[in-house]
């Protein structure tokens, strides 16, 4: 809580001498909408501890990163309206992936793999990541626009891991030697951050996008950044832009800490 506190503080602080545009334009300007879908392709991270189950056994731990390669599918899509200075957004990201591995030692049996042992494993993950938000525009130039955001994240996850141990694992107990586990959570973290867009070159065609949120609530920590470089067209933008989304979970959660990282690229469009 002692670092989202700190960023808050410092986003403040940054934000406060910012010049506030008229407030007339709330009340005068049409409304005007955006929306953007996103073919994302992100390397999944963190780490999962299963819970011992009421059959007895040991936990089983599984490093999310080492075992998950195969994205089977992944949905992310945004709206903004937008109303003068204020304004309101939605960003969805679906994902489903999986990955079969074979001789892997990315799963441990209560901590520990024994020297010599693997496992053949199965892990599936699925699950919706949901940001709802107001804006509040603190800076437009004809070059660059910044806008603060507040709101809440929702994440929604389910993960399932199957394995059979292989190799030397006479020290693990015959019950944790093959099985099935699975885990979920759904928090709910409120956020707050900046967004906008930094116009490139004398024609205006080319601009760089930016988005950084901070954030807590049913999570320890969670942080999201995203950077891009876009062009603009007479029916809206094209964008690339890479994404990155970090969890924290609280003490005491099966899944204790979840990462998305890597490119995407979006059509915007506008009226």
């Amino acid at each position: 809580m002692s670092l989202t506190r700190y960023a808050a503080a410092a986003f403040v602080a940054m934000t406060a001498h910012l010049p506030l545009p008229a407030e007339a334009q709330s009340t005068t300007a049409p409304w005007t909408f955006q929306a953007s879908i996103y073919a994302y392709l992100p390397t999944i991270g963190g780490r999962t501890s299963f819970p011992v189950p009421p059959g007895g056994g040991n936990s089983v731990s599984v490093d999310v990163d080492t075992i998950l390669d195969n994205l089977k599918f992944t949905f992310m899509g945004t709206f903004e309206a937008r109303r003068g200075t204020y304004g309101m957004f939605t960003d969805v990201m679906y994902l489903n992936i999986g990955e079969d591995v074979s001789g892997t030692r990315a799963v441990s049996i209560g901590g520990v793999l024994p020297i010599g042992g693997a496992a053949d494993a199965a892990f599936d993950q699925k699950g919706w990541v949901w940001t709802l938000g107001g804006t509040y525009n603190v800076l437009s130039t004809p070059t660059y626009s910044m806008d603060l955001i507040g709101g809440l994240r929702l994440l929604d996850i389910k993960q399932e891991l199957t394995w059979t141990l292989t190799g030397n694992v006479g020290s693990v107990p015959v019950v944790d030697r093959s099985g099935r586990r699975d885990a979920s959570l759904q928090n709910w973290d409120g956020v707050v951050g900046v967004k906008g867009r930094a116009v490139l070159g004398a024609s205006g065609a080319w601009f760089m996008p930016y988005y950084f949120d901070i954030g807590t609530g049913e999570s320890d920590l969670t942080w999201q950044g995203i950077v891009g470089l876009g062009y603009k067209f007479g029916w809206g933008d094209v964008v690339a832009a890479w994404r990155y989304l970090d969890y924290d979970m609280k003490s005491g959660k099966a899944i204790e800490s979840l990462n998305f990282n890597g490119p995407g690229i979006a059509a915007v469009f506008r009226w």
